[in-house]
């Protein structure tokens, strides 16, 4: 596997800062956000030279784009922000081959009208799931038309919040377009180590087919997000239960300062290491 981060975790005023930043950390690949390139996370129009600009960054450092970040509320309770969403999708999507990747990166979404990472009761109903699907059913000949794939991440606050409503998203849109961007600390809050091992390793069973990306941020004892390394995933495990599913791809950590990447970076390497030998 290959060590990589969100690029947002750096402040550089260009993507070739950014990337420089990531290399010197450690780090041999980016989930790139277009914030980098000074334009907003999901903008509705991306000139030729900013694209042009994140390629040239790659190339000069070596550092590989995995994917782009083009998340947006797919079940906004208001329409017309679901079609800005898509059309942010849009952009980045015509672009996204000419900066150096074949993956964008998505969440499921909320009911909730201000926050899509905070829970909604509604996100569990059968029109959150229709529309969901709907959505999905528009971003795909997107995702198509410029020979790319769609990585959608599960997350406990959203509709698709557990490996086996990822699974169920899988098979009932049935296009080879849809993947998973995994990350075993979206799948539980608190749980007993044991809990936490099945959890994940049920996940990757479900799952490992399509996963075109992993993630690695941890949980502290009381259910916060962490740094990896600084909660109470089992990294070595989860390595492990990653590479007997066949994956081989970029591990992106996030969650993180600047100051703490290359500390991260350390310790990630370490886990890989250990998910090597025996279990």
């Amino acid at each position: 596997m290959k060590l990589g981060i969100f690029a947002k975790a750096f402040h550089g005023p260009t993507p070739q800062a950014v990337l420089a930043a990531a290399r010197d950390a450690g780090y041999a690949a980016v989930q790139y956000n277009m914030a980098c390139s000074g334009l907003a996370a999901l903008p509705l129009e991306i000139p030729g030279d900013i694209a042009a600009a994140v390629a040239q960054a790659s190339d000069e450092t070596g550092v590989e784009i995995a994917a782009v970040s083009a998340t947006y509320n797919m079940i906004h309770p208001d329409a017309v922000v679901r079609t800005k969403g898509r059309g942010g999708f849009q952009a980045i999507a015509s672009v996204a081959r000419r900066m150096g990747t074949h993956l964008l990166t998505v969440c499921s979404g909320t009911r909730d009208p201000a926050d899509q990472w905070r829970h909604h009761p509604d996100n569990a109903t059968p029109a959150a799931w229709l529309e969901l699907c709907a959505e999905f059913s528009r971003i795909v000949p997107i995702a198509e038309a410029s020979d790319l794939v769609i990585g959608v991440e599960p997350e406990l606050n959203n509709v698709v919040c557990t490996a086996e409503r990822a699974r169920q998203l899988i098979d009932t849109l049935g296009s080879p377009r849809i993947r998973v961007v995994f990350d075993p600390a979206n799948l539980f809050e608190t749980e007993s180590p044991e809990v936490r091992r099945r959890i994940i390793a049920r996940a990757v069973d479900l799952l490992g087919d399509r996963i075109a990306l992993a993630h690695a941020k941890d949980r502290r004892p009381d259910g916060q997000f962490a740094a990896a390394g600084h909660g109470v995933i089992d990294f070595a495990h989860y390595l492990t239960v990653l590479r007997r599913a066949g994956f081989g791809g970029v591990l992106v950590t996030h969650g993180l300062a600047a100051a703490e990447a290359g500390r991260v970076a350390a310790f990630l390497r370490s886990q890989l290491l250990a998910s090597e030998g025996p279990e």
